[in-house]
């Protein structure tokens, strides 16, 4: 959970604090008399640093110049949740609609504020972004724990739950009243299916993942774990020598040494191997080639900058 200290926003703090600073110097001097005031502030607005007046909106568009207000004043009554996204990244939009509706039904318990990296790369900085989907839970002014990628509802509520459990007393002015949802029950088939793989069950576990997924295709969860089990015991079926011995043209042993290579972490050698091929082949052994690329990009965010670099060197290869 500890990521305190990991990131320093106060750079965005002393950046909007100056902006403001400036806008008063500027408003001084086409009104003489705001000068007067000893705070420095315009009527009606509150002194820096002052939390901000509660709106009740459940999700809340953040840009440097407000993200003091609405994320760090904000964080130090209420938990807030940074939703870091862009407009092209597919997994945000899938994940985006999630954290809303979650955020809406808490009840106030916690607020999301929505983060367009593009149109505010000073706050991407500040939390060292490196892929998106990047969500971050914010309190007491600081980062106590972080996502990266798409998350079921599930999976969410249970990492919103557990923040509460170790910060919540923090949080000594959260609304009143604003009870912690119901604790969403587990999927007996998903728990049949993990309990397979513990055992050692492999294959009955990829066919429980499997029919999870089938019945169900919006089911995120149920589908990657098949994905990654269908990889990894055909991976582990390979010999490692096959990286070293595998011809060139032989499409077969290509795609078996990208999968030992990408087993033992080296994605983008295993990318490499395949893109390699479709530039040697065509025809069936082109497509089979291609696809089988597109498969294991799958196992990965697509904003990781190998799979994005990997994208681009099999267009380049195809066309």
């Amino acid at each position: 959970m500890a990521m305190t200290g990991a990131v320093d926003l106060g750079g965005i703090k002393d950046r909007a604090e100056a902006q403001r600073a400036q806008a008063q110097r500027a408003q001084a001097q086409r009104d003489p008399a705001q000068s007067d005031r000893s705070d420095g502030a315009q009527p009606g607005t509150p002194p820096p640093g002052a939390p901000p007046v509660a709106s009740g909106a459940s999700v809340i568009d953040v840009t440097e110049e407000t993200f003091e207000a609405e994320v760090l004043n904000r964080s130090m009554q209420q938990l807030v949740v940074v939703d870091l996204w862009a407009e092209w990244c597919g997994p945000c939009k899938q994940l985006s609609p999630v954290l809303e509706r979650l955020a809406a039904q808490s009840g106030g318990r916690w607020v999301l504020a929505k983060v367009d990296v593009d149109a505010n790369p000073r706050i991407a900085q500040a939390f060292r972004v490196q892929s998106i989907p990047m969500v971050v839970a914010i309190v007491q002014g600081q980062p106590v724990t972080a996502f990266n990628g798409v998350r079921s509802e599930a999976e969410i509520t249970s990492w919103i739950d557990e923040i509460f459990a170790q910060v919540g007393n923090a949080l000594p002015d959260a609304p009143a009243g604003a009870a912690a949802p119901e604790p969403e029950q587990s999927d007996p088939r998903m728990i049949a299916a993990e309990e397979k793989l513990n055992d050692g069950d492999f294959d009955g576990a990829l066919a429980a993942y499997r029919a999870v997924a089938e019945a169900e295709p919006e089911n995120v969860e149920a589908a990657s774990a098949a994905r990654n089990l269908e990889f990894i015991l055909r991976a582990q079926a390979h010999d490692p020598n096959i990286v070293e011995t595998a011809s060139p043209r032989d499409v077969d042993a290509q795609l078996a040494a990208a999968d030992v290579l990408l087993l033992s972490q080296q994605p983008e050698a295993a990318f490499d191997r395949i893109i390699d091929v479709v530039r040697v082949t065509n025809g069936e052994e082109r497509t089979r080639a291609r696809t089988r690329l597109l498969e294991l990009f799958e196992l990965f965010d697509p904003a990781e900058p190998f799979v994005v670099t990997a994208r681009r060197k099999l267009a380049s290869a195809l066309y």
